[in-house]
């Protein structure tokens, strides 16, 4: 008896996922209150009918009160556990009691970092979020849905079977000589290949590793990437797992062909020391109830998705298809969160898998508009604080330097494809109310502006990052030929037959701290870590000319 649920704040579904068992208590529930001769009604709008009041409760104490709920029990000993972020509530619940809150609210906090990977800056405007969760399209919503909620299965299946995601660390398969000539391929034979191949049209592949089941075997930095954080890899190992799911009864070789992999069966393992860098080699070469309906109403579109819901047919992945992710990079002006790549999943052998994580060429874009995010945001806080006039950008990015570079920013997006008539004009407002002699300057009458203008700019990313129109020119495909290189690592000796479930007791593991971070927002604390979380140790090259 399991639920987590997006709603509005008007009670709209943005996303449902149920088990089994609550799908069916629902269904026997609303369906009894239907009267004869009429069919069951939409799950989409008996789960609606469930849910409303509670959502337009907790929203109601928000605005008036300033505070909510956050938890509660049942009579019928139902657990329910709110998070309301900004306009959206999320509402896990267990009817079962195999879970308790604490299980209840990283469900939550799964749910929301995966969605701030798949949709980035857009989740920082709930607006943009509401139009991304619930696209108007109803087949397209049933897909999107039907994806979420194979993610988040996912993610339940491995904390219930897997350490490393009951613990949330990342967890390493120790073979050191697998592992160099892993690295080794990597680097000279797929990374510089992909990276000076003209066809990726500046796309640059940044990280690329191989995962055995859920555990990291190798993994290969370029010398330009920034360290990828222990929460994002947890989340990429979801989204790989959820691609190409890995059976342990099915892949487990027996005892002879771990000793014949491994070479020996008595071979003690061990971490194997990470390459130099530029800054320690200068003598060596560098290497994711009850109650009364309070609606009865059954629409010809909620049904139609629901149908296309529960029948539809999701295509096996295509490995040379991208999937866009949005993860935190460090720049040299600090942090970034949500920054986009496209991610490539390749399986090699069954529960091995080759990914690779690229920077998209016109990241540059996303930076700029966190950076002007995180501006607004914080000059929104100081009016809200009572600070007005030259006090209200006291220690942050001045009102002048800002007005120079998002004119400057804008005008360049007026030379692409995208869409920018409805920044310039709320920008232009905003300019003539704060800059033009005798308005009303840097006053609380901005507020309502400010947040204006964070929407704008989360609209300017969905273009460029989220909507196909917006990235024309990034490459949509990996070539056949790029994706054959990239299989030949399949040849590399010792891979094929390594063991993937439970026979992986036989190796040594090192374990990666971290998780997957509380839910906060982003901008005004910048990127939020769980206190153990800790980046990927990197492996690096150096040539010499």
């Amino acid at each position: 008896m399991k639920c987590l649920l997006i709603a509005s704040e008007s009670a709209e579904v943005l996303f449902h996922w149920t088990d089994p068992d609550f799908q069916q208590s629902i269904q026997e529930q609303y369906g009894s209150s239907q009267e004869e001769g009429q069919g069951l009604p939409a799950f989409e709008d008996s789960i609606s009918t469930l849910f409303a009041p509670i959502v337009i409760s907790c929203s109601t104490m928000m605005d008036r009160l300033g505070d909510g709920y956050t938890s509660f029990t049942a009579e019928n000993n139902h657990l329910y556990i709110l998070h309301q972020v900004d306009e959206c509530v999320y509402i896990a619940v267990n009817g079962d009691g195999e879970e308790g809150e604490d299980d209840l609210r990283r469900k939550i906090y799964v749910m929301k970092k995966l969605i701030e990977v798949l949709f980035g800056m857009v989740t920082l405007s709930s607006p943009l979020l509401r139009k991304e969760l619930r696209p108007q399209d109803t087949e397209r919503r049933a897909r999107l849905w039907k994806h979420l909620q194979g993610l988040l299965d996912t993610y339940c299946r491995l904390r219930d079977s897997d350490q490393s995601f009951l613990v949330e660390a990342v967890e390493r398969l120790i073979h050191p000589t697998l592992c160099e000539q892993c690295i080794e391929f990597l680097e000279r034979r797929l990374v510089q290949q992909l990276n000076s191949s003209a066809e990726r049209a500046g796309e640059e592949v940044l990280h690329a590793f191989i995962l055995v089941h859920t555990k990291l075997l190798a993994f290969y930095s370029s010398r330009s990437a920034s360290a990828l954080s222990t929460s994002d890899l947890l989340t990429l190992i979801v989204m790989a797992q959820n691609m190409y799911p890995s059976s342990a009864d099915l892949d487990d070789p027996g005892p002879e062909d771990i000793d014949s992999t491994s070479g020996s069966g008595q071979e003690s393992y061990y971490t194997p020391e990470p390459s130099p860098t530029d800054n320690d080699s200068s003598d060596s070469d560098k290497p994711l109830i009850g109650g009364t309906p309070v609606f009865e109403f059954i629409d010809p579109d909620v049904q139609m998705a629901e149908d296309s819901l529960q029948t539809l047919e999701v295509p096996p992945p295509d490995p040379s298809t991208p999937c866009r992710v949005f993860l935190e990079v460090s720049g040299k002006d600090g942090l970034y969160p949500m920054m986009p790549h496209s991610l490539y999943c390749l399986p090699l052998w069954p529960g091995i898998t080759l990914v690779l994580l690229a920077k998209v060429p016109t990241s540059a874009v996303a930076m700029s508009v966190y950076t002007f995010l995180e501006a607004f945001a914080k000059l929104e806080k100081r009016l809200h604080e009572g600070h007005e006039g030259s006090a209200a950008t006291r220690g942050q990015l001045s009102v002048h330097e800002l007005r120079h570079k998002l004119d400057k920013f804008i005008k360049a997006l007026a030379q692409s494809e995208i869409q920018t008539a409805h920044l310039q004009n709320v920008w232009t407002e905003f300019k003539n109310r704060a800059f033009a002699k005798g308005g009303p300057g840097l006053s609380k009458g901005l507020i309502g502006w400010c947040k204006n203008m964070k929407t704008q700019l989360c609209g300017i990313y969905r273009q460029c990052f989220l909507i196909e129109s917006g990235s024309a020119h990034v490459p949509r495909h990996l070539s056949s030929a790029l994706q054959e290189r990239a299989q030949t690592m399949r040849h590399t000796d010792g891979l094929e037959g390594l063991p993937v479930g439970e026979k992986q007791e036989e190796y040594h593991h090192g374990v990666l701290p971290g998780g997957l971070p509380r839910a906060h927002p982003f901008y005004l604390r910048g990127p939020i870590h769980r206190p153990n979380d800790c980046t990927v140790p990197q492996h690096y090259r150096t040539h010499h000319v």
